[in-house]
């Protein structure tokens, strides 16, 4: 169980110089905030699937609307009675911390929500046990999620949606916001790059939206209110939302012709898919009787864990933590879609904080005097190296390269959006059309060499790679993001860049077989990519 601790805390005035936006929420009385768990890593997530599934097809998805910004409403004033609370997702709808309501379990209101048809069968029983012996996975698990289940349920209740879809997390990326798969799927609802831009989901060099809480949740649930629309059937839809809404369709169609029936269950589909609404069900039988399997769920207050606080100004990452007093890991956990060491304002008008913190942040906001960015955006007026790039911003070209992850042997294209100090040039903070669209683009420094790219086998490393390219590691680690002793999953794409006078036939003979689906079997953590673009992992071990 978590132990919650209890703080009485109070908003304190109006914040002066927020973009116009009133700030006035209460409270007054005591509110509850829980320790924040780590991020634990994405693989984790998915350990509940069994092996050997097949290779599924990419599709594209339906653009959807684009997403509005929550900012926070103005709440009543100041009452010893009344504390109030604002919800990001419905500011609308300030929350009464001193009602009766807001103390309850929340997974007694998750439970009340539940509306899909049960599902019950050998699959179901087998990830049941699955979870049940698992103890300690299921709790850091359902800790994570508590702090975004609230919002979650709110967002389904306000869509007349059924309350399992708040479980769908526990699935795709056991509620950690920062997952990423080797298939580049990313945040907590596990959003392929294609599908989150489909879906109004940013991706450029200062931010990921499908990392940020808020928006990659309207996003999922815009998808799968789609897909349900769409086949009339919440197991159908979870299964397209899994595998893609053409390889269900077409695998209904194979079924209608043959004269065979066409729900979940009577589909030929990936065993990926095939246990998908299972372990989705075996969650929830837990979260009904978690007593059933032995299981005991974290208490979950029934009202946000978080507000979201304006931001006007661009501001440090950890200058934002500071002055919240909040550690820097914690407050990257609730707002992971910075991927810059800068917040810029024009790209992220707001910050995720708990209660008491976002009191402390708003207050130390006010008083800070100083400056509140170190870091801007540079725009490359000309194709450029990195060592010209560097002199002309005033830095290092290694700590350059570093930040804005430039390769050697690469050219800064015109266009291109790097991190920077800011100067007494550069005090501006960042317009919106760059903080939006920020983009990296890079060129090989010499005619003399041409890029690689083959999906990884079964025993590649950084280091035999590096041996059959004949190129150092460390350009190899640098090349991939990965570490200079990493080895690669199979079936990941690895880019080297070599001189064209280096034969490449052993690299491409032996990786022939890339443009072939990825198949993979046994214990490895596995991705199935359906034709929507969303992907959903998997692996073999909980830990």
């Amino acid at each position: 169980m978590i132990h919650r601790t209890f703080k009485c805390l109070r908003w304190r005035g109006l914040i002066d110089g927020l973009s116009a936006i009133l700030l006035a929420t209460t409270l007054a009385g005591c509110a509850t905030t829980s320790p924040d768990a780590p991020a634990i890593a994405a693989n984790e997530a998915l350990s509940a699937t069994p092996p050997a599934p097949a290779a599924s097809q990419p599709s594209a998805a339906t653009p959807a609307a684009t997403a509005s910004t929550p900012e926070m409403a103005t709440a009543p004033a100041e009452s010893a009675s009344a504390p109030m609370a604002v919800d990001p997702l419905r500011p609308e709808a300030p929350v009464d911390l001193n009602d009766a309501a807001a103390h309850t379990d929340l997974w007694a209101r998750l439970r009340r929500g539940f509306a899909m048809p049960d599902l019950d069968n050998e699959l179901v029983r087998d990830r049941e046990q699955w979870y049940a012996s698992r103890p300690d996975y299921v709790q850091r698990m359902t800790e994570r999620g508590s702090r975004y289940l609230f919002h979650i349920v709110e967002e389904l209740e306000r869509r007349n949606m059924p309350s399992e879809l708040a479980l769908l997390p526990f699935i795709e990326s056991a509620f950690n916001p920062q997952a990423m798969s080797s298939a580049k799927a990313s945040g907590m609802w596990q959003f392929m790059p294609g599908t989150g831009r489909d879906f109004a989901l940013k991706q450029n060099v200062f931010r990921d939206d499908r990392r940020d809480v808020l928006a990659s949740t309207r996003a999922a649930l815009d998808y799968l209110d789609r897909l349900h629309t769409m086949f009339g059937d919440w197991h159908l839809a979870l299964a397209a939302y899994n595998w893609g809404e053409g390889n269900v369709t077409r695998a209904i169609a194979r079924n209608q012709k043959l004269g065979l029936p066409t729900d979940y269950g009577s589909l030929r589909m990936p065993m990926e898919t095939q246990y998908y609404v299972p372990k989705l069900q075996a969650v929830k039988n837990i979260v009904t009787k978690p007593a059933a399997f032995a299981l005991t769920l974290p208490a979950v207050a029934n009202h946000p864990y978080f507000l979201s606080v304006p931001i006007t100004r661009d501001i440090d990452v950890a200058l934002a933590a500071r002055l919240a007093e909040l550690p820097v890991e914690d407050f990257k956990n609730l707002n992971p879609q910075m991927n810059k060491p800068v917040i810029l304002a024009a790209g992220t008008p707001y910050v995720l904080l708990p209660y008491d913190n976002a009191d402390r942040f708003v207050h130390a906001l006010e008083e800070h005097r100083g400056a509140m960015a170190s870091w801007t955006a540079w725009v490359a007026p000309k194709t450029l190296r990195p060592v010209d790039a560097a002199k002309q911003v005033g830095m290092s070209e290694t700590e350059l390269r570093e930040l804005n992850r430039i390769p050697p042997r690469m050219l800064v294209k015109a266009g291109s959006t790097l991190l920077v100090p800011r100067t007494q040039q550069r005090m501006d903070d960042v317009p919106s059309q760059v903080a939006d669209n920020a983009t990296m683009s890079l060129a090989p420094d010499a005619p003399a060499t041409r890029k690689v790219a083959f999906k990884a086998g079964k025993k590649d490393t950084v280091s035999s790679v590096a041996l059959r390219y004949r190129v150092s590691a460390s350009q190899v680690a640098q090349w991939n993001q990965v570490g200079a002793n990493a080895a690669f999953k199979p079936g990941q794409q690895v880019v080297v860049f070599v001189a064209n006078k280096l034969s490449a036939t052993r690299g491409s003979t032996r990786h022939a077989a890339a443009k072939k689906p990825i198949r993979h079997a046994g214990a490895k953590a596995s991705v199935r990519v359906g034709k929507a673009g969303h992907s959903s992992i998997r692996a073999a071990k909980a830990e």
